[in-house]
Order: C-alpha cells, then structure tokens, then sequence
C-alpha cells in the first residue's frame, strides 16, 4: 500500500469506522480510540496490505479492537454506570435512537457487530464472514437472532411509552 492509498483510505473509512465502533460501543471517547487504533494498526502494515483490501482490514481491526475493548470493560467498573440513575430522575420520554441504542446494548458483542455490519454499514453476508472470520450460515444466523431480539425489546411498549 503506498502513502496516496493510505490517505485516502482514511479519507474513506474513518467515518464509517467511527460510526460502526459508536453504535457498538456508545461512547464517542473510545469509538475514537478505535478509529485511531485501526489506522495506526494499518499503518504498522503498510507494506502487507493491499490497498484494494484497506476496508475490509480496517473493519477487521476496529472489529477485534472492540472485542477487546468489550472484555477489558468486563473486567473493570466504570463510575458513570452507577451513577447514572442518580443523574437522570426526571421522567422524559425515551426517543428512538436511544431505544435502539439500548436495544442494541442488550445483544450479546457478536450478534451486534454483525447486525451493525449489516443493518448499519451495509456490508453483505460474505463480507461480513470475512470481516469477523466466522462462516456464512453463522453470520446470517446471527444476524436473525439480533434482529430477532431488537424486534422483541423494540416491541415492549413500556420501554417506547
């Protein structure tokens, strides 16, 4: 990959990494650490990676990258968590993006990359199996048992009222 592709690769695909690790996620600090984790893990590779292939190795890194990132949160406790019941006592109604966005929360990190890289991003089926390593009938099966629970949660009419 020579430094023209480089750049414009970044020109391309920050956004659309950043938006995929803000929905996974849902916080706009370590979404950006993710963005600037790939590019920097691209960088290091520079001569290995085909530039015709930049978006399905940065997809791939954010996507491990957040997977980490999702463990390392397992193990630690942040303040803001609990907290936040403190903060928000007022009654308001919820408005749709944050139902889905607590939708999406509920799935397991898996089934929500997947549906992000589907219903999101619009990769296809094959190119998702490519971008998380998983095969086709498990990336559509998956992708049917996210959307199966966001439909599920979505449809709760005390969480939407």
């Amino acid at each position: 990959m020579t430094l023209a592709e480089y750049n414009s690769a970044v020109d391309q695909h920050a956004d659309g990494i950043y938006r995929f690790a803000l929905k996974h996620l849902r916080d706009e600090d370590r979404a950006k650490d993710v963005v600037q984790e790939s590019f920097a893990r691209l960088w290091t590779r520079l001569e290995q990676v085909e530039g015709a292939k930049a978006k399905s190795y940065l997809f791939t890194t954010a996507h491990h990258v957040m997977v980490d990132e999702v463990r390392k949160e397992k193990r630690s406790t942040r303040m803001e968590e609990h907290h936040a019941d403190i903060r928000h006592t007022s009654q308001h109604q919820p408005d749709l993006k944050e139902v889905l966005d607590n939708a999406l929360a509920t799935l397991p990190a898996i089934q929500r990359s997947v549906v992000l890289l589907r219903d999101l991003e619009g990769y296809t089926y094959e190119e998702i199996a490519e971008l998380t390593g998983l095969n086709l009938p498990q990336v559509k099966v998956y992708i049917y048992r996210g959307r199966t629970a966001l439909k599920e949660y979505i449809g709760q009419l005390d969480l939407v009222l």
